[in-house]
C-alpha cells in the first residue's frame, strides 16, 4: 500500500520513528511534512495527507501531532475520510474492522514509540469486516454525501 504520513512539530519525532517501520512492512511512504521540530500548524499537514487518501493518491494515511486531536479533526473535515484517533491496540484493530478507517491519528505526547509502532502494524494489517459494519459505514458516508 501507499501510505501518506504527516505531522506538525509536536509529532515530528514520532513520525520519523514510524516511517522506517512502515517501509519495513513493505509499504511505500509519502511524507507530506513537517520536516523539522519548528512550530507549524497541524491543519497544514493533516488536511493535505487526508486529501491524498480521499483522492486515491494514497491508500491510507497516518498523521501525528501532540495529542492527535487537531490532526484527527482536520483530517475528518476532508470528504471521504474516516480518521480515528488511536492510542491503544484494541482500538487500532476495531477501527479498521468496524469503521473501515482510512486515516490513523496519534499523539506523540500521549503514546510512546513502542506502542505507536505496534498500533501502526495492527492498523495496517487489519482488514474491514464488512457485513453489519458495512451498513453502518454506508450510512455515515451517505450523510456526508447528501
Amino acid at each position: 500500500m501507499k501510505i501518506v504520513v504527516g505531522s506538525d512539530h509536536a509529532g515530528y519525532a514520532l513520525k520519523e520513528q514510524l516511517v522506517p517501520v512502515i517501509e519495513e512492512l513493505g509499504h511505500e511512504v509519502k511524507d507530506v511534512g513537517n520536516h523539522s521540530a519548528d512550530s507549524v500548524d497541524y491543519a497544514d499537514y493533516g488536511i493535505p495527507a487526508a486529501e491524498m487518501v480521499a483522492s486515491g493518491e494514497a491508500d491510507r494515511g497516518i498523521i501525528i501531532c501532540g495529542t492527535g486531536i487537531g490532526m484527527s479533526i482536520s483530517a475528518n473535515k476532508v470528504k471521504g475520510i474516516r480518521c480515528a484517533l488511536v492510542h491503544d491496540l484494541f482500538s487500532a484493530k476495531a477501527t479498521r474492522e468496524h469503521n473501515d478507517t482510512n486515516v490513523l491519528a496519534m499523539g506523540e505526547r500521549v503514546v510512546g514509540p513502542g506502542i505507536a509502532q505496534e498500533i501502526v502494524k495492527v492498523w495496517l494489517s487489519t482488514e474491514f469486516e464488512g457485513g453489519r459494519h458495512e451498513r453502518r459505514v454506508e450510512k455515515m458516508m451517505k450523510y456526508e454525501n447528501r
